[in-house]
């Protein structure tokens, strides 16, 4: 997902927000040959996320500049460690400090909050994944951080693959059809390959879903015994897969219930940034 062109294109537009008509400050107060080195210091503890993001802040801004990663994403850090070292031009470093440290910070984040989830679950067999919960024009680098953190990814967009929720179950029996034979018939006409996931939020909708073809079951903020009961219907038919309620305190419990997935809005919808800094050395 994080490719070479998605970074150019997400990165450039950021920079051209940030100075779209050049940093006034820098070219007002620093001599054009002034040059600097700066270091990006973790200031706590974390995984990190986002090297080629945080290169890229600087390469865009001048292809001069000199961009050492100390780390590598899914690298876990400790407070004082220098995680990249930059050099060459101090106004276009400084031009680019906020951008890059925007991204980073917001990426470890995300890649440090995933891990803690990944470590509670640790030994179940469940896995963490994200959702399309994420900013608008940064899913690329939310999802890449979320695997830094050690997590997985659900689909990428509406368009890869078939997942029913409760508003298009209520339209799809808005004309009194029955929904085991009305899931059979609109995925009839998919393509074998595509995958189908079918949200529901009572046990007795699970024998229906199934009927109707669903690969995965969503199991939408079930009770921890109504969960063990749906999964030991489930058995091998299909995916078992817990949402809604899941937190740091709550996730492990769940995972114990036998869920294969556990789907987690809030990798990248309450995720904090991490503190990080980018320290200049005159040189």
């Amino acid at each position: 997902m994080l490719t070479p062109a998605t970074v150019t294109r997400v990165v450039g537009a950021a920079l051209e927000e940030d100075a779209p008509w050049g940093d006034l400050t820098s070219t007002a107060l620093l001599p054009a040959e002034a040059t600097a080195t700066a270091d990006l210091v973790a200031h706590e503890a974390g995984v990190f996320s986002g090297g080629d993001v945080f290169s890229a802040a600087f390469t865009l801004t001048d292809r001069s500049l000199t961009v050492d990663l100390h780390v590598g994403d899914g690298d876990e850090f400790a407070p004082g460690d220098v995680l990249a070292t930059v050099s060459g031009s101090a106004r276009s470093i400084l031009t680019a400090e906020r951008v890059a440290l925007n991204f980073t910070q917001r990426m470890s984040g995300i890649a440090t909050l995933t891990a803690q989830y990944v470590r509670a679950i640790d030994g179940t067999g469940a896995r963490i994944v994200d959702t399309r919960k994420t900013t608008p024009g940064l899913r690329a680098f939310e999802r890449h951080a979320v695997a830094s953190g050690g997590g997985n990814n659900h689909r990428f967009s509406l368009s890869d693959a078939v997942m029913a929720k409760d508003n298009h179950l209520a339209v799809l029996q808005s004309s009194g059809a029955d929904l085991a034979p009305a899931l059979r018939e609109a995925l009839s006409k998919l393509p074998h390959t595509t995958h189908v996931v079918i949200e529901v939020d009572r046990l007795d909708q699970v024998e229906t879903v199934l009927a109707g073809g669903a690969h995965t079951v969503l199991l939408d903020n079930f009770s921890l015994e109504d969960l063990q009961a749906a999964v030991a219907l489930i058995g091998d038919r299909a995916t078992a897969e817990a949402s809604g309620g899941v937190n740091l305190d709550t996730v492990r419990a769940i995972a114990e219930t036998g869920v294969d997935v556990i789907s987690v809005g809030a990798l990248t919808h309450s995720a904090r940034a991490l503190d990080l800094g980018l320290d200049v050395r005159i040189d």
